[in-house]
Formats: C-alpha cells, structure tokens, sequence
C-alpha cells in the first residue's frame, strides 16, 4: 500500500504493488508472497479486481453492494460483491461497451450502449433483450417517472426509448450536429446534454419542448487561456436541483447555477485535454473531475485545490463510493485503482478494517521497501571494494547509482572500515562532554576577526540594556546582524590599529584598547582550560573590570601630539632605512637586442620616432614632402596623386 500526501491530505492507494497471474496454484502464490516482499506488502481488498486489458467504465450499484466495470480485450462485464470480497460474474459481449447503467438497486437490471449501435439489455440470469438505434451513440440517461431512456450521439435528434411500452418514441429535434454527454436532474427531473458547438440545451421531459441554452464554451474561455478549436461538451453532472458542473474537451470545468446564464466558477485542468468525469462530493463541499492524466478534488465555492491523484496510467472513469472516502478509477491498464482517502470520509462497512489500518500506520509509520536497501554511487562501490559486482544480481542499477541489499552493504562497510566503532564511540563521547559544557557557566564567545570590536559591541550591549529597559526599544545589534558577520569572519576586514588614519581618529585608544586587551586575554584563557578540560579558578578578581573614568579633553590633545611626534620618527626611520637600500644596490648595465636586417645609429632615433608619431597626419605629410620621400601632385580629373619612396 503506497501513502502520498498532498496539501497534507493523505491518499492511500490499495492497488499498489504487483498482481499475481490467475493460473498459479496457491502453493506457487505462498512461496511467491514469502520470496517477494512487494506481494507480502500488498493489499489486496477485492480479489481479481483487473481487466484482461484495459477498463473503460466503472459504477457501484445503489445498494452498495456489487461493484461493475466494463472493459477489453474481449469485451466483457464483471461485477464484483463487496460483501463477498470477490468476484460474483462475468458476461462477454459481442461488441465494446460506450457506457452502461444500472437501473435496479442491485445487478437485477442492466442497460449497456455499445459501439456498434446496440442497446443490449441484462438481467439477473444475464442477456435479455437487444435493439438498435438509428446513430451512433455516445452517451445515454434513464427517466425513471416515465421510463425512458433517452440516447444522444452523433445526430442532431434524441432518440427515446421506453421500456415500459417496449417501443422508440418520437426523437426530440434539437439545434445541435452532434452531442456527447447527457444527464437527469434527480430533483426535477430536468434533462439536459452537451453538444459538440460547447452548448448545453436542456428541455422539459413533460412538455417535450426546450427550456434553456448555456453557451459554455463562450464562459470557459479566459483570459490567460490559448485556444486552438471551439470547446465541446465532454462531461456533464447535476447536483441538486439547482447546481449543474459541465466538462469541456479543452480541460475547464464550469460550475454553474440554473438560474443564471454565467457560470458561478470556471475551475481549469491546465493540461487541455477533455474532462471524462465529474463527481460531487456532498460531505466537504467539493468537486471531484478528471481527465485522462489527473484527479483534483477542488471546492465548489472558491475553487481551491483540495488535492489531486495522478495515476501512472491513463483515466478512462472514476467512481465515488457512496458515503465514504473510497475512490475508484477505470485506467488503460488491466489493474483497477481503489484510493482511500480518510479525509473524505470513512471506509466503507464491507472495509472498515481500513480506518483501523490507516490508524495504525499513521501511529507507527511502517518503513518502506526502499529501507531494506542502499543506495549507493560507483564511487561508494570502490572505496568499499565492490566495484567488481557491477552487473550482477547483487546490485539493482537506478539513476546514478545502485541499490544493494543493507547487509551486504553493513559487512563490507565493516572489513573496509574496521575502526568505525572506535570513531563513532569517540563521537558519543565528545557529545556527553559538550552536553555537560552546556550546564556550565556560560562564557562570551568571540569571533576570530576582529576581537577587540566585537568586545567593545559587547560592552555597549551590556550598557544599553539598563537604558533600554527604560526606554522599551530594541537598538541594533551588529553581531546579530547578518548584514555585518562577514567583518567578523573575513581576515580582509581586520582593523589595522598600527595605520596613521586609525592612530588619528582614535587617539585614546591605546588607553582603553589596554582595558580590552587585558579582557581578551583572560578570556582566551578560560577558553584554553575549557579546552584541556581544566577546572575553572573560582573567586577570580577581573583585571578587565576596573571603573577608571575617561580622560578630559587636555588629555586629549596631548595625545593626539604623542601620536603625531611617534608618527614622525617612524617616517624618519623608514626614509633611512630605504636610503641605505639605495646605497647598496648596484646598477647593473641593460643589454638591448637589435633586429636582423637593422642598423644601429643611435638612440635619439627612437625618441624622434615617437615625437614623430604624436604629430597629426597633417603635420607628417608636410615633413615628408620637405625629406622628399613624398610626392603630391593634382591630377586632370581633380583628384589628388601621392607617391611615396620607401627607405631602406
């Protein structure tokens, strides 16, 4: 059983897990679910609850009890007894059903619509009666006042059938070329269906006439949508007597009040393909619809997401279970999917193990099958020394790695690492020791960079907290502040007390910075005897905690000359000391390399060159004429001739 949660509603599916062919014995199936851990976990809450191939259409009978789905290859019926938990009939047809329904409470009576035409009639003994209808049709409704069945399909007529007389009735003529989908209001009896130009008509069975025309494709179009095709009707459900959800063949669902033309909601699937199903769920207010790739369950009143199902196959039809939070799909699959979803409602009485199953596994969550395997890289594989496994039926390649078994992982993990108990006891130690720091008294932790500024924050932190408790304001903190933890982090931030900017602007800090080193210094010592597990010196006096008052400004000043005169001599000291290197170097001649094919004349040369260069091309042209390297001369058209002689 698989558990997903989306919007933290959990949705249990009992169909997860592989399926066991029909034709083993039961001693090959228990040697089977003993070997296979995924058959040992699965659920299997209806037995043979499949297809041959593919389901196309599901339903639950009134009473609840017999469950009936039809599908392929061949087609055929199966209807199974809840009460029973398995598997009560099965019937073949000669053609594919479109769809069905059920008209007794229970299997008694049965009405199927299939592809070639045909109304094919059940009974409880099984086939009773078989007719055909002019068109092919889509989808049909049963009027239970009256008893007639009412057939739409590729035709612009409605065909009716009565089963009371045994004979067709006059068709209803309708404005549509084709309709798709049709439905009964269960209240009034109102029928309506849906046309392939995105209209729903809806007409009075007494009267025989029309009563109402919604253009639903005209509302189902908004503003962010891209349309490609005009919308046809492909879904429709009534729910009450004045509700109606219509499908559309591009995705949207559209809610909408029988008294008014517009629609109360336009809910979009986002993925452009047709709705299939539409189901009201009465309980919490919610709309059920799917289309061939997902199953959202949204609000009706404000179209909020309430959860989604995305099987792996493709939807044919999803059922509701009457009064509870069971949910059935038909898929293009053999296997049928049944979702419980607690929040919905309670498991049905023929399964009510299952409230005390989902109980139990929300209480202890049970693990998964991946938890008997690890996932591990070929990286992983070589430093374990199991690289030569790969390809055999020890490891199960997946993505970028492999799943091996868990025991075989812990014993190599051991041989590799023969001394990873010792390092993980070492671990548990050095946790006991920093749970018992925890209890100690609690010192000032500073950062690596910059230690004398966040001690000097500290102290104003600690100044401010008498101030604040009167004000009742919260002033910054820039050790807090993640703004400023890169200047107590990054060595470039250090501050350099020894430059001439800081010495000036901070004249008194050599007298306080004496305070605050002495206050490091004692702190870094507690820190030192943390660290070598020491007993900290009870009664110590602290140097740091001196009340001395600060200097007046002549003080100041004075300082302020003290600094200037030391900053002085240092800049005397440093031109002598780069005056001597002066006398100690020797000069070396430098060796210039001349260019094959050139001669050497003299260095002004090149300074001319460059004089040269930084002349306009003016000025160049001139001097050129004068060299007599350059010729200027007017030709006859008007044009001007220059010829130049190369130097060698």
């Amino acid at each position: 059983m698989q558990v997903s949660s989306l919007n933290e509603v959990k949705i249990y599916s009992l169909s997860a897990g592989r399926s066991l062919p029909e034709w083993l014995s039961d001693r090959k199936k228990r040697a089977l679910q003993k070997k296979d851990v995924d058959i040992r976990r699965r659920i299997e809450l209806i037995q043979d609850f499949e297809m041959p191939t593919v389901s196309t259409k599901i339903k639950v009978s009134r009473d609840g009890q017999y469950i009936m789905a039809v599908g392929t290859y061949k087609p055929r019926i199966r209807c199974f007894d809840t009460y029973q938990l398995s598997q009560k009939f099965e019937r073949c047809l000669d053609s594919e059903v479109v769809t069905f329904e059920i008209l007794s409470d229970d299997y008694s009576k049965i009405v199927f619509l299939q592809c070639g035409r045909f109304v094919e009639f059940h009974s409880q003994h099984g086939h009773y009666y078989k007719t055909r209808i002019p068109k092919f049709g889509r989808d049909f409704s049963y009027h239970y006042p009256s008893c007639d069945l009412y057939f739409v399909g590729a035709s612009s007529e409605v065909y009716r059938l009565n089963l009371e007389q045994g004979r067709f009735l006059n068709s209803l003529q309708t404005d549509a070329s084709e309709s798709n989908a049709c439905d009964i209001n269960p209240v009034h009896f109102l029928f309506a269906m849906g046309t392939a130009e995105g209209k729903v008509e809806c007409w009075d069975p007494r009267t025989r006439n029309r009563v109402g025309l919604l253009d639903c494709a005209l509302d189902s179009v908004t503003a962010d949508a891209e349309i490609e095709s005009l919308p046809s009707i492909s879904a429709l459900k009534f729910d009450g007597a004045l509700n109606m959800a219509v499908g559309t063949s591009t995705g949207q669902v559209l809610l909408y009040d029988l008294r008014s033309s517009n629609p109360l909601i336009v809910k979009d699937h986002h993925y452009g393909l047709p709705i299939k199903s539409i189901q009201f769920q009465h309980q919490l207010d919610l709309i059920i619809s799917a289309d061939s790739r997902i199953v959202k369950m949204w609000n009706k009143d404000t179209g909020k997401i309430f959860t989604s199902m995305e099987p792996e196959h493709d939807i044919n039809d999803v059922c509701l279970y009457p009064n509870s939070g069971m949910l059935m799909t038909a898929n293009e699959a053999p296997k049928m999917n049944i979702y419980y979803i607690p929040v919905l409602g309670p498991a049905p009485k023929w399964c009510s193990f299952l409230d005390n199953l989902t109980e139990e596994l929300e209480e202890n969550p049970e693990s998964t099958v991946y938890d008997d395997y690890k996932f591990v890289t070929r990286k992983d594989l070589e430093n374990l020394g199991l690289a030569h496994l790969i390809g055999s039926s020890l490891l199960r390649a997946y993505m970028h790695g492999f799943f091996m078994d868990i025991r075989l992982y812990h014993k190599a993990k051991m041989m590799a690492n023969p001394f990873a108990y010792e390092e993980y006891r070492r671990e548990k130690i050095r946790q006991k020791i920093e749970e018992t720091r925890a209890q100690r008294v609690q010192l000032k932790k500073l950062p690596k960079v910059n230690k004398e500024l966040a001690l000097k924050l500290m102290e104003e932190e600690e100044q401010q907290e008498v101030t604040r408790k009167r004000k009742q304001k919260n002033m910054p903190n820039l050790l807090k502040d993640d703004r400023f933890k890169v200047m107590f982090e990054n060595p470039d931030f250090q501050v350099d007390e020894q430059s001439e900017e800081f010495r000036l602007l901070n004249p008194l800090v050599s007298k306080i910075s004496e305070k605050r080193k002495r206050k490091l210094k004692i702190l870094e010592e507690l820190e030192a005897q943390e660290r070598e597990e020491e007993e900290e010196p009870e009664g110590k006096a602290s140097d740091a905690e001196s009340s001395e008052s600060s200097d007046d400004e002549k003080g100041w000043v004075e300082e302020v000359r003290k600094q200037r005169k030391l900053l002085r001599q240092e800049e005397k000291v440093k031109r002598q000391e780069r005056f001597k290197e002066d006398q100690q170097t020797l000069l070396k001649p430098q060796f210039f390399e001349i260019k094959e094919g050139e001669e050497f004349r003299s260095f002004k040369d090149s300074a001319k060159k460059q004089k040269l260069m930084k002349k306009t091309l003016g000025d160049r042209l001139k001097l050129e004429e004068k060299l007599g390297t350059l010729d200027v001369s007017d030709t006859t058209v008007g044009s001007k001739q220059a010829t130049f002689k190369l130097k060698k």
